[in-house]
């Protein structure tokens, strides 16, 4: 009995020890595709197994809507003010002796160029620039976020400050208040703070505010998904698509729904422009190299100003007595650069003279706008750059053969591309974002040559993407004051 009784026992025991063993494996299995699930869903930076698609739907349309609007309402805002100062300037060509309008030009450009760069300084400084690096920043939770003083600081500062000739772009605004929007109406629907879908919708807000700004739907999905975040993730591209498409229709309807880059008079290009988009994309990769550490160093310069306690007003007034003096010579190399981008797209230029001269200019425009800490994005100035880059290149071997190039503004498209990779290193987004704004799909195969061309240059060289050197070093800056204070 004793016997029969200890093996009884022997058995319940062995058997309860496999029952414990097969739970325990069926609760790491459990917790497994938990985490895979959350993985799946959440991507780079979002953790948390409650994101789903179809919470965020609703969300994403209401984050479409406002910061469609919101891009909508500082595109024409900034038309208008652009347009009132060329008008103005041009009115004093014909009224006034050149040394009283250069004198108001230079008076127009510093005036605005202090007062934006004062708001910057005084309320956000984290709307300094393009704020792309900044809401990177606060993807990777190394900075904060506060909408409230973001959106109205980062509207007006970019109006005035490109308005009054700063030769930077509206979409790096229109980005940053995307994002800023996202947290927003995470705010209205009680979004908690620690869920991935907040980021979720503030990168959201942020596609809509690139679609917005350039009516480019896919780039400003492919931006969230290869720039902001670097990853692929379900929950991420439902949210910024939804918010795309719908920020597009948004700005389609109020402010028109032809490319921001209308050219209808260029051809298309055959494969017999494939050997000279590869030498445009070595010209790029090399140019985008040069590009962000000139821009780099112009940052550098204008913090030695602040260092030497010159006021912000001050450092504002000499960044726009510059961009004045420059409007009141070639006004279209100052502001938002759309009609030279245009007039190149077009083939208006076409001594090979003037297009250099054009390119260094705005080139020079831009790293001095830039370095300022002034509220604006580089997207735009870059295309403007990278056009007249591919124009000259397109316009140089039409001259020593004419064959091989009937078209040199073809180069202009291709150029703008290509630049645009080897700067901030998001091939495909450049790829879309070219197509898109110029309704060119026939330039795909081109675009992509020259683009990955330049992609490989500027990886050889051992050269960061630019958004990535300025969130790194907008860190740095903030650890190096984070002790005095």
């Amino acid at each position: 009995m004793v016997t029969g009784c200890a093996a009884d026992t022997g058995g319940v025991s062995a058997w309860k020890t496999f029952s414990q063993n097969i739970a325990h494996a069926a609760a790491h299995f459990k917790d497994a595709q938990t985490m895979r699930h959350i993985t799946q869903d959440s991507g780079f930076g979002l953790k948390t197994e409650q994101v789903k698609r179809r919470h965020i739907l609703v969300k994403a349309v209401i984050i479409g809507l406002v910061s469609g609007g919101l891009a909508c309402a500082f595109r024409w805002t900034l038309m208008q003010v652009e347009h009132g100062r060329t008008g103005a300037l041009a009115w004093l060509r014909e009224n006034a002796h050149w040394a009283a309008g250069l004198l108001a030009a230079v008076g127009i450009g510093a005036a605005g160029c202090a007062l934006a760069l004062w708001l910057v300084r005084r309320f956000a400084p984290e709307t300094s620039g393009s704020g792309i690096p900044h809401l990177k920043s606060v993807m990777l939770d190394q900075a904060e976020m506060c909408w409230w003083r973001v959106i109205p600081v980062k509207f007006a500062a970019g109006v005035i400050g490109i308005g009054a000739g700063l030769a930077l772009g509206r979409e790096g605004p229109t980005i940053q208040m995307g994002g800023a929007t996202g947290q927003m109406v995470s705010r209205w629907f009680r979004v908690r703070g620690g869920e991935g879908e907040r980021k979720a919708l503030m990168s959201a807000g942020a596609a809509a505010g690139l679609s917005a700004a350039f009516n480019a739907p896919l780039a400003g999905v492919m931006f969230v998904l290869e720039e902001l975040h670097g990853v692929f993730a379900p929950v991420l591209f439902v949210a910024a698509f939804v918010s795309s498409v719908v920020a597009d229709i948004v700005c389609r309807l109020l402010l028109g729904a032809s490319p921001v880059f209308a050219t209808p008079s260029i051809a298309a290009p055959t494969l017999a422009a494939l050997p000279l988009a590869a030498v445009l994309g070595l010209v790029c990769g090399f140019g985008g190299v040069a590009f962000n550490k000139v821009l780099l160093r112009s940052l550098d310069w204008f913090d030695g100003l602040r260092a030497r306690r010159w006021p912000v007003i001050a450092i504002g007034a000499l960044a726009g007595a510059v961009v004045g003096i420059a409007a009141w010579i070639c006004p279209d190399v100052v502001g938002s650069g759309s009609h030279l981008a245009e007039h190149a797209l077009g083939g208006g230029l076409k001594v090979i003279g003037v297009i250099t001269l054009m390119m260094l200019a705005r080139f020079a425009l831009t790293m001095w706008s830039f370095g300022s800490g002034a509220a604006g994005g580089i997207f735009a100035p870059l295309l403007v750059i990278g056009a007249l880059v591919g124009l000259g290149t397109g316009h140089a071997v039409h001259q020593v053969w004419p064959p091989l190039v009937e078209h040199p503004e073809i180069f202009a498209v291709i150029g703008m591309g290509g630049l645009l990779t080897a700067i901030v290193r998001a091939p495909l987004t450049s790829m879309v974002l070219i197509i898109e704004l110029t309704g060119k799909y026939d330039f795909m195969l081109p675009v992509l040559t020259c683009s990955l061309i330049a992609y490989g240059v500027a990886e050889a060289m051992n050269c960061a993407p630019i958004y990535e050197s300025l969130r790194l070093r907008a860190l740095e800056k903030s650890a190096e004051i984070a002790p005095a204070a």
